[in-house]
């Protein structure tokens, strides 16, 4: 049996359950947002996934959705799929659809298929933007 690779971003670290309406996907360690992941540690696969991830961008504030702190896990499963806890910056964000559709065109040379799973808990504020989500908030004219 081959090993997911993943990282998720609760406050703790802890064991999560990704789960979806009908069935339990996986049960895995997961690591703190807080602590921060050398590249040695994080698995190359979701290192690449969230690299290409980059290229996926908020369509209200122009900033990609990794450094505005939007994902919360990505886990590659032994087929290559991608599951990705991701939030939004609101619940009532109407963009799901666009966001959906940049990480298809993002992720398409790296996965068999995805999935995002829309997560709320815990709830997304400013403090989980990146420093170069920061700065890219600045250059566009937002004080942050």
């Amino acid at each position: 049996m081959t090993e997911n690779a993943s990282v998720t971003a609760p406050q703790e670290e802890a064991t999560a359950t990704v789960m979806s309406t009908e069935t339990v996907v996986s049960t895995e360690t997961v690591v703190s947002t807080e602590t921060v992941v050398s590249a040695e540690e994080m698995p190359k696969e979701v290192e690449d996934l969230l690299e290409a991830l980059r290229d996926v961008v908020d369509p209200e504030l122009g900033v990609n959705v990794v450094d505005l702190g939007l994902i919360y896990g990505v886990d590659l499963d032994e087929n290559r799929v991608a599951t990705i806890d991701m939030t939004l910056t609101s619940a009532a964000c109407p963009l799901t659809d666009v966001i959906e559709e940049q990480a298809g065109e993002a992720l398409k040379d790296l996965v068999t298929d995805f999935r995002i799973n829309w997560v709320w808990m815990p709830p997304w504020g400013p403090e989980h933007i990146t420093e170069d989500g920061r700065e890219q908030l600045r250059a566009l004219g937002f004080n942050i």
